[in-house]
């Protein structure tokens, strides 16, 4: 199987090369990246072309497409590989407008191509054993939900709105709404949040608290905020604790690790030692190409939360509760 990885500029897009050639099936075949340097060093790195044109990219023998480009790009990179019958993993979020990902989920559907989004906290071993717990009924049912995706301000292009479509709202609550939809196999209601930029000077938000309403009646809270200092051992976390009838489970996404001490580097650093989650994530993007089935995360997951976050940012803006209206 013949990959293409467009663009390296989210940090993932490393990790996520790594991961395909773990397995012996799978071949980088190239790399595009409108940043040349970054796109030749990467090339290097993983044994592979370096293409400066897109168009040629997809014309090529690959059989699927990783998009890990600025969040902004996502459509016209999707649905120019979807054209070329390309299978896709594209970075969360989806898109950064709604009518974005729809028109990008309408492309896959109409070129008969999978479109699977990066959702990789779905695949960490706490989480699934928490699904397990929740969907078995053990702590009755579920009333609350109070979550958290904290993590360090990333800088670049992900402080320039046009970009990346907003700040630490638009970057972490869509994590944490994944993984309550597929958990609870429900939807959003209502949304309340306040946003505000209080840790860096940066035209984008870097905290806040959302407020949402499940169908179901489930209350929930999200703490998306950039709050992490520099010095931080991880990047952040992934909180979730599930109030129900009869219990309460909370879980730590990243608790499993070990500490590193690192001289060399000056830093302490968290090393996880759990079965790695976006390794589970390609192996589950191949697993759908090779058998030709639905993806385990769609398109339209990426779509129901990212109108989670813009019904967020219009709730921030008019100071009001938002109700979700899905066609």
């Amino acid at each position: 199987m013949k990959i293409g990885m467009i663009s390296f500029a989210h940090m993932h897009a490393f990790s996520y090369a790594k991961h395909l050639l773990e397995f012996p099936e799978v071949e980088i075949a190239a790399i595009w990246d409108e940043d040349r340097e970054l796109g030749t060093e990467m090339a290097k790195n993983f044994t592979c072309l370096y293409i400066s044109d897109l168009d040629q990219l997809l014309d090529s023998d690959i059989d699927a497409v990783v998009v890990c480009s600025e969040n902004g790009k996502h459509k016209d990179h999707v649905i120019a590989a979807a054209r070329a019958g390309k299978h896709i993993l594209c970075e969360k979020p989806i898109a950064t407008e709604v009518e974005d990902a729809k028109a990008m989920i309408d492309a896959c559907e109409e070129f008969g191509v999978i479109l699977q989004v990066a959702y990789p906290v779905r695949f960490a071993p706490a989480i699934q054993r928490v699904r397990e717990y929740i969907r078995s009924g053990t702590i009755g049912e579920v009333v609350a939900i109070n979550g958290t995706n904290h993590g360090q301000m990333p800088g670049g292009w992900f402080i320039e709105k046009e970009l990346s479509g907003g700040g630490a709202a638009t970057d972490h609550i869509v994590h944490v709404m994944d993984l309550i939809r597929w958990i609870l196999n429900d939807e959003v209601k209502n949304v309340y949040a306040e946003f505000d930029t209080r840790f860096y000077s940066i035209d984008v938000e870097d905290c806040g608290m959302v407020t949402l309403e499940l169908e179901s009646g489930v209350i929930v809270s999200i703490d998306p905020s950039w709050s992490r200092p520099k010095t931080f051992p991880t990047w952040g976390d992934v909180l979730l604790e599930f109030v129900g009838t009869n219990g309460t489970l909370s879980v730590d996404t990243f608790k499993q690790h070990s500490t590193y001490y690192n001289d060399v580097e000056g830093k302490v650093q968290h090393l996880s030692t759990a079965d790695d989650m976006e390794k589970g994530l390609i192996e589950d993007f191949l697993q759908s190409i090779k058998e030709k089935r639905r993806p385990s995360i769609t398109g339209e997951d990426g779509l129901r939360t990212l109108e989670v976050v813009k019904a967020a940012y219009e709730s921030d803006k008019q100071k009001k509760v938002v109700t979700l209206n899905r066609i």
